[in-house]
């Protein structure tokens, strides 16, 4: 079962211009079980594994794409605790691409087995989660992203004592579940500020419906789409790094801090706001969005942090 850290969540201070924004380091929680993806996975798993009788043999099924942050952490989880693990992934073009996915290369190192699903059969999760359960009645089926009223529960531990002097939390947005964790279990003086990796401004609805609370705002820092890697986000991303030792990575935190500078920039913060934002992993990403980068000629994004030596320092 997953448990609590045996450190705490390190929280980094970064000046830029007239602000100081403070960064809490969920990316270092576990060194394949990254982010926000092992607070959304803690209650999903830890319950249904305390309810399996033990007669029966556990099984965890879910969706994702080419480099899912949440493929590559079940398949991490189910390595750590010796349990199978199916992938359901967008693409069916994909299933002769293994070797050369690095997402994909090392779920299946990690144990996971994998069916390729066309994009338009994919679409339609409800269908295919319906039949997946008649097939595998025991089996633990995550949704995409890993976004469920448990995985809201589990973000509430994203937020502690040293979260509670904040007046502005903000977090990356995929499929809304960290959000939803944060709007629901946030101060009452706090705002919560998400940034849309995918413009898509119907999760409002979603995340009022798992948050219940209409403390949040969204903004749009998808650069025109989701997977969009532009050079001058990663230029921001290795500049960043650079100056602050901090690794983001381009799909989600490096888009959100990008976007945080451009409203700093804009002077939607004072300097006496205090910003919080959580970094919320996703790292192993870069190697495959280094690889599209490389086949188009572009600069790469640079990656050289020690989180292994941060780790093993901190009993992992």
């Amino acid at each position: 079962m997953l448990n609590f850290p045996h450190f705490k969540i390190p929280i980094q201070e970064i000046q830029y211009k007239q602000c100081t924004v403070s960064i809490k380091r969920e990316d270092l929680i576990h060194p394949d079980i990254s982010g926000n993806k092992y607070w959304k996975l803690f209650y999903n798993v830890n319950q249904y594994l305390s309810d399996l009788p033990k007669s029966q043999e556990a099984f965890i099924i879910t969706f994702g794409g080419a480099f899912s942050n949440h493929i590559a952490s079940v398949a991490a989880f189910g390595k750590l605790y010796s349990i199978p693990t199916l992938g359901i992934i967008r693409g069916d073009e994909l299933k002769n691409e293994i070797s050369n996915n690095p997402t994909l290369n090392q779920a299946e190192r990690n144990g996971m087995s994998f069916r390729f699903v066309n994009r338009e059969d994919y679409r339609d999760k409800d269908r295919l989660s319906t039949a997946l359960q008649l097939e595998f009645p025991n089996a633990l089926i995550i949704p995409e992203g890993g976004t469920n009223e448990l995985a809201v529960q589990g973000i509430q531990h994203m937020l502690t004592e040293e979260t509670k002097d904040f007046n502005y939390l903000c977090t990356a947005v995929g499929t809304g579940g960290s959000i939803s964790g944060i709007s629901k279990y946030a101060s009452d003086s706090q705002k919560v500020l998400g940034f849309l990796s995918v413009k898509d401004l119907s999760l409002s609805k979603k995340i009022l419906t798992l948050s219940k609370r209409n403390n949040f705002c969204l903004l749009d820092a998808s650069l025109g789409a989701y997977g969009k890697i532009s050079d001058d986000l990663v230029d921001f991303i290795n500049h960043f790094n650079h100056r602050y030792h901090i690794p983001l990575d381009p799909i989600y935190t490096g888009k959100m801090m990008k976007k945080i500078f451009e409203l700093i920039d804009d002077g939607y913060f004072s300097s006496d706001d205090k910003i919080l934002a959580f970094h919320t992993g996703g790292l192993q990403g870069i190697k495959g969005a280094n690889l599209v980068l490389e086949k188009k000629k572009r600069q790469k994004i640079i990656f050289d942090t020690p989180i292994e030596r941060f780790l093993e320092n901190n009993l992992y």
